[in-house]
């Protein structure tokens, strides 16, 4: 079986946002990461591998810095890599990714392809259905099991107060939620054996693309931090007046009531 996992080098976790001047985040000296949502997508990847056969090819779409999201991905069991690396692509929306994605991916010979059901940075959760009307296949999102048998798919996703089971033939997408499973951490043979699998680069003039053909169709202006929390107010006195007080600012002040 031959598997593709999309994959996002996104902001830690915990990191500090901090603009610039001119409304853009300052990633200087900030630690980059895997989106932890495709970490999900790559555990269930080398997992089909392991009960079925084939490889896992992870692909990528960033700066140089990507290929560390891809070595780990490699070093956790994945058997090769592919990273597509533009200046063009340093501002590209959505739509852009998942057309330049799409391309790289149909150089792949693909039966399912996995990603992460949202990035963590920007929370746009498109790519996977992007990808899957370009590439004309079934997509899946928000998934929390998976079983294939063959070149059949049953599929549990997470829906609004519950989940449902969907049948469906390959080739497919399908987008990983929480609790798809638990990926497994990287070990030190692992982490040798990936300075050693292929990673191949890729810039938009090898898939047969150039900038004009990706001219955003979004563009984000500028962000701003939200307001700082204002401390909190304690009202002193008994039960009864305080309780009456509160009252009185929830109407008057915060206007809640």
């Amino acid at each position: 079986m031959n598997i593709v996992v999309y994959i996002k080098q996104t902001f830690d976790t915990e990191a500090k946002i901090v603009l610039d001047g001119s409304g853009k985040i300052d990633a200087n000296g900030v630690n980059l990461i895997i989106n932890p949502y495709d970490e999900f997508a790559i555990e269930e990847g080398i997992r089909l591998k392991e009960k079925l056969g084939g490889e896992v090819t992870i692909v990528s779409i960033g700066g140089a810095r990507a290929q560390e999201a891809i070595r780990t991905g490699l070093a956790m069991g994945a058997d090769k890599g592919v990273l597509v690396t533009d200046a063009a692509l340093e501002n590209a929306d959505e739509w852009a990714n998942a057309e330049v994605l799409a391309k790289a991916v149909s150089q792949i010979p693909c039966d399912i392809l996995l990603a992460g059901r949202i990035a963590i940075d920007d929370g746009a959760s498109q790519i996977g259905v992007r990808l899957a009307e370009i590439l004309n296949v079934p997509s899946i999102s928000s998934v929390l099991k998976l079983d294939i048998a063959g070149t059949h798919a049953t599929v549990t996703r997470e829906i609004d107060g519950g989940t449902e089971t969907i049948e469906a033939d390959l080739p497919l997408v399908i987008t990983a939620q929480k609790g798809l499973n638990d990926p497994r951490y990287p070990s030190v043979a692992g982490i040798m054996k990936a300075k050693k699998k292929p990673l191949q680069t890729l810039s938009l003039a090898d898939l047969g693309l150039s900038a004009g053909d990706l001219a955003q169709k979004m563009s984000v202006l500028k962000y701003t931090l939200p307001d700082a929390r204002q401390a909190g107010r304690k009202i002193p006195g008994d039960a009864a007046p305080a309780a009456q007080e509160l009252a009185r600012l929830l109407h008057e002040e915060a206007k809640i009531l």
